[in-house]
């Protein structure tokens, strides 16, 4: 299976937030499940949203591989973007505790963009970090540390826990300066398609409370009315559309 461009580059022009909102009007999973928590941290809030699918790993830093050659599985993780329906996302769980070094510097994060891939999540910590703005190349991390130490990757393409959910290879992530989430392939493209509407119903608490003149509680909660009906006009179609 394969992504259509256009339905990544349409996901890629919402911000994380609205996503997440979109994705509760179709009651696929609770709303306190599928994105990470605060230990992963946006490195460059001024990029645009990221979207991608998972090429998962596991790493570690803290002794040499027992085959000695720190960048030796590279070659393995690249192959397997291929089998990817689309571009993708490098996600690492650091398996250290605590962490020890640096999971990507300049090197890596260079080799993954120049195959396609659209940015790179670890729950350890990243390094050469100007560097790494300057080619524009999104990267989420729990911290940043100066060595990259031994490191070296285990069990590619396996399920890792990675800001406090379940990654598997394959999963549709999206993220920004807010955070990441995942994505229901099912219901991606209907998310573009309702996502400009819930905006415009937020518009219309927001046109609100930032009109010059005067405000009431009771004008408020009108706009506040006319918002849920919105919504629960999208959210029944939402569910319809499962």
């Amino acid at each position: 299976m394969s992504f259509s461009p256009d339905l990544l580059a349409a996901l890629g022009k919402i911000d994380t937030p609205t996503i997440c909102n979109v994705i509760e009007l179709f009651d696929v999973l609770p709303r306190n499940r599928g994105y990470m928590d605060g230990r992963i941290k946006c490195n460059f809030p001024e990029f645009p949203p990221m979207v991608g699918f998972a090429c998962t790993a596991a790493f570690r830093s803290d002794a040499p591989p027992a085959g000695g050659d720190v960048y030796g599985s590279m070659d393995l993780q690249i192959q397997k973007f291929g089998e990817l329906p689309g571009p993708a996302v490098v996600v690492f769980q650091d398996l250290d505790d605590p962490v020890v070094a640096a999971t990507f510097g300049e090197v890596m994060c260079t080799t993954y963009q120049s195959f396609g891939s659209t940015g790179l999540i670890t729950s350890g910590a990243g390094r050469d970090i100007e560097q790494v703005r300057a080619i524009k190349y999104p990267v989420f991390t729990g911290s940043t540390i100066c060595s990259h130490g031994y490191c070296h990757m285990l069990a590619i393409g396996l399920p890792v826990r990675v800001g406090g959910i379940t990654v598997k290879q394959g999963d549709l992530l999206h993220g920004d300066v807010n955070g990441v989430t995942t994505i229901p392939v099912s219901i991606a493209q209907a998310i573009v398609d309702i996502t400009p509407e819930f905006v415009a119903a937020e518009k219309i608490v927001l046109d609100y409370v930032t009109q010059k003149g005067p405000k009431s509680a009771q004008g408020l909660a009108a706009s506040r009315k006319e918002f849920a009906e919105v919504v629960k006009k999208l959210t029944e179609r939402a569910k319809k559309s499962k």
